[in-house]
């Protein structure tokens, strides 16, 4: 009887040590950790940002059966509406994943704003060589020294300027216009070499400060300017192409440390996919809206080679001063 008592016992010792070591494997298919995360997304549940975010908890819960699931929250509701404080909150790991634009990041490190230095890119096709190139990869690095690990970059896109005045074709055409500008230092030092007047307020004052002839005029990617029917009080867009909207899609770097190799590879592999479709909707959608803002009413204008150096001569200064923040090598590395 004593026999057969211990015998029970070590089989159901080895039954609990084969289990407990395949609960720990991290694999899908003999079931490893198990995951509810959060993600938050910027904009509402109709852009592209969100449409990504929720092909990637998808695609997560379709891979690993279940065992991980990602809840996605527009707006930026879970930091109360505070984009900066929701890529803080991403690299302390109180929010499991983000996309957020290397603007906001800005906050947490000024070496961010080199992704949106003015007149860097001339078009897309050098976007894609320096984000797939040197530029994407140091901007990782920096992205892992604060608490982030990247998984791709997504599109908000160009940022081009409108207003109610007149045509911008020349730096002279922008002297005494009251931008809205965002609330990042960089934007201020290079809406003053350009001669406006610039201001920040949240964009939900936009439209109304427009309406109402309090500024003249603002700054943003065609999503923004269309989704946001600035065409109904601004007349005049200019297609130059200033300054670059890059977003991150990342997730908190202490949490991915810790989770398996597997789900490493897995993570890596569908945060790069779900970030290439908001790149590939963001630009389909955009020559739409082009199309549609034309349509309605707005004068677009594209500047030649030589006005665009015009611009970029006139805000050297803002190069000058912001080297040393970026750092030479970094600013060479996103230099197509």
């Amino acid at each position: 009887m004593k026999k057969k008592f211990i015998s029970v016992l070590l089989l159901l010792f080895i039954v609990a040590f084969v289990s407990a070591c395949s609960s720990n494997s991290g694999s899908s298919s003999d079931g490893g950790e198990e995951y509810e995360l959060q993600m938050s997304v910027t904009v509402n549940d109709s852009s592209t940002w969100y449409q990504a975010a929720e092909k990637l908890a998808e695609d997560l819960e379709s891979e690993t059966d279940g065992r991980i699931t990602m809840e996605v929250f527009p707006n930026e509701q879970l930091s109360g509406g505070d984009s900066g404080k929701a890529v803080e909150l991403l690299s302390k790991g109180t929010i499991d994943l983000t996309f957020n634009s290397t603007i906001i990041y800005s906050i947490l490190d000024e070496r961010f704003g080199v992704a949106s230095a003015p007149f860097l890119f001339k078009d897309l096709d050098e976007v894609d060589q320096v984000f797939g190139g040197d530029g994407g990869e140091a901007l990782k690095d920096i992205l892992r020294e604060i608490g982030v690990e990247p998984l791709g970059y997504g599109q908000n896109g160009f940022r081009q300027v409108t207003n109610s005045v007149h045509e911008i074709k020349s730096p002279a055409d922008v002297e005494g216009l009251k931008m809205r500008i965002p609330g990042i230092t960089m934007y201020t030092d290079l809406w003053r070499e350009l001669g406006a007047d610039p201001s920040t307020m949240t964009f939900s004052e936009v439209f109304t400060s427009l309406q109402q002839n309090t500024i003249d005029g603002q700054e943003n990617p065609i999503d923004v300017i269309h989704s946001s029917r600035l065409e109904e009080v601004q007349d005049y867009i200019t297609m130059w192409n200033y300054s670059y909207d890059p977003l991150v899609l990342g997730i908190n770097k202490e949490l991915f440390d810790s989770m398996s190799e597997e789900d490493q590879e897995l993570i890596t592999k569908l945060g790069a996919e779900a970030a290439e479709y908001q790149v590939e909707l963001a630009r389909d959608k955009e020559a739409e809206q082009i199309s549609e803002l034309e349509d309605k009413g707005m004068q677009f204008y594209y500047p030649t080679d030589e006005e665009l150096t015009m611009f970029k001569e006139t805000v050297q200064p803002v190069y000058d001063k912001y080297e040393d923040i970026w750092g030479a090598d970094l600013l060479e590395a996103f230099t197509p």
